[in-house]
């Protein structure tokens, strides 16, 4: 599982967990919160409808007609009122009066239980007593929407408590208020939470893509790649940068040390066998004519040593850049010619024919010197490699991200057991005209060259004979 996965599976699971729980402390906390505004403002009204009522007491005796007939005004008229989701059509409060003694003088509920003892109930029974009385009690046992509360206030005469008012009110109403907030709520925290997970998400994606680029780097400086340390976010970030690049350095320096001696010891050891052998034998008496092919011998191998030692030189030269210098535009239509008029006399004398294709197009950046020799390369090798009456074709071709360049020949092809092994140094196949073989460091300057430009080479069978080289670039 990457790293980016798990980050954002576990930012998942801790916004769900603690979204989740969240949501539910705060819908929890919607209805306590409508009904503690509701018994604020039921109290304010008990203590205004009993003080009211005390200014119409008889004796000790609570008068009800003037909330008889307040409530009969007030229920003979027909209103509509708009409370945000809810529409109110008529009133829903109920209003007892009690005696000293908790006997109810008034029940605004059609009189229903005018007489009946009350102190029973804690409203009346507490506010008789002096204390703040209230209750909640279900209309319908065991049906929570049947819910009443009730506040009661003191009725006094001369600070003495002749009667209890009582102000009852249904929370079926703040059911439904209650309801519509929390779907609000809910919908509020799901749009929310989705926005806030996309931002968490996004941010998660700004800390991990900084690391999927010093990984491309670290690989690319594995597979032998030239690569620029990417642009990183944050102090700890550039400093893992520069030390990645610090590590990069060194190794390079030692491995480039040791891949180098190995090489030039390889490389040289067999064409130094053939000299000493051959320095040996001239020390002997011997026809002329043998030890001019001797001296011959001697000639060709200390070029051939020559040119090992200038090869290798070069190809560590480019192990060790890391960028180009003064990149510049070339067209490859151009620098196809360059290079097949550069073998035009070679290629007489092979009896080989170098076409470059008419539709050849694209245009790259880079080092014109550098892209010629590694053209140069594919093409000598594809010339050494064509019989006589062969042909040789070099072409280009831009896709918009890059630049192919390709050189086909019409030689025997690439057998199967050295494909894997083509760009390692001083791998060589004999040459068909000849017999020998080359340095081995041809190819492995071509990829070099390659990677420095930020491209890659292959050489693979072509599909209708022959081999087929190509070096694919960035465009400019």
């Amino acid at each position: 599982m990457s790293l980016r996965l798990r980050l954002a599976l576990l930012l998942v699971a801790v916004f769900c967990g603690g979204g989740w729980l969240l949501v539910r402390t705060v819908l929890a906390e919607v209805k306590p919160r409508y009904l503690e505004s509701m018994e604020e403002s039921l109290v304010d009204s008990s203590r205004l409808l009993a003080a009211l009522l005390e200014t119409q007491l008889r004796g000790d005796t609570p008068d009800p007609e003037p909330l008889r007939t307040a409530f009969a005004a007030a229920r003979s008229r027909e209103f509509a009122a708009q409370i945000y989701s809810m529409t109110k059509t008529q009133i829903d409060l109920r209003v007892y009066v009690t005696d000293a003694t908790g006997r109810v003088v008034f029940d605004s509920d059609n009189g229903r239980d005018e007489g009946a003892d009350y102190t029973h109930w804690r409203d009346v029974r507490l506010t008789l007593a002096g204390e703040y009385g209230a209750r909640a009690t279900q209309s319908i046992p065991g049906d929570n929407e049947s819910l009443v509360l009730y506040f009661a206030a003191p009725l006094r005469r001369d600070d003495r408590i002749v009667g209890v008012l009582s102000l009852g009110k249904p929370t079926r109403s703040i059911n439904t208020l209650v309801a519509a907030a929390q779907r609000r709520i809910l919908y509020g925290a799901v749009i929310g939470g989705l926005a806030l997970l996309v931002a968490l998400i996004v941010a998660a994606n700004w800390v991990i893509a900084p690391l999927e680029r010093l990984t491309a780097y670290a690989r690319a400086v594995r597979d032998g790649k030239p690569a620029r340390l990417p642009e990183l976010p944050g102090r700890t970030l550039c400093e893992l940068g520069e030390a990645f690049a610090e590590m990069r350095e060194t190794l390079e320096g030692k491995k480039h040390v040791e891949r180098t001696t190995q090489a030039l010891a390889h490389g040289i050891k067999a064409p130094l066998a053939a000299v000493r052998g051959a320095a040996e034998l001239l020390g002997e008496e011997m026809p002329p004519e043998e030890r001019r092919r001797f001296l011959e011998n001697l000639r060709a191998e200390s070029g051939r040593i020559e040119q090992i030692v200038e090869r290798l030189l070069q190809l560590s030269a480019l192990e060790a850049r890391t960028a180009l210098h003064a990149p510049e535009r070339i067209e490859a239509a151009a620098l196809l010619a360059e290079v097949a008029d550069g073998f035009r006399s070679a290629g007489r004398a092979a009896g080989v024919e170098l076409a470059v294709a008419p539709g050849a197009m694209g245009t790259v950046s880079g080092e014109r010197a550098l892209l010629r020799e590694a053209l140069a390369n594919l093409v000598q090798n594809a010339v050494e490699f064509s019989p006589r009456g062969g042909r040789v074709e070099l072409d280009a071709r831009a896709d918009g991200a890059g630049v192919e360049f390709v050189v086909a020949d019409s030689g025997p092809g690439i057998p199967e057991y050295a494909l894997g092994r083509i760009f390692e140094r001083f791998y060589s196949l004999e040459r068909p005209a000849t017999g020998r073989k080359s340095t081995g460091l041809g190819l492995s300057l071509v990829r070099e060259i390659a990677h420095l430009h930020g491209g890659e080479v292959e050489l693979v069978n072509g599909a209708g004979g022959g081999a087929r080289a190509t070096m694919r670039l960035p465009a400019a």
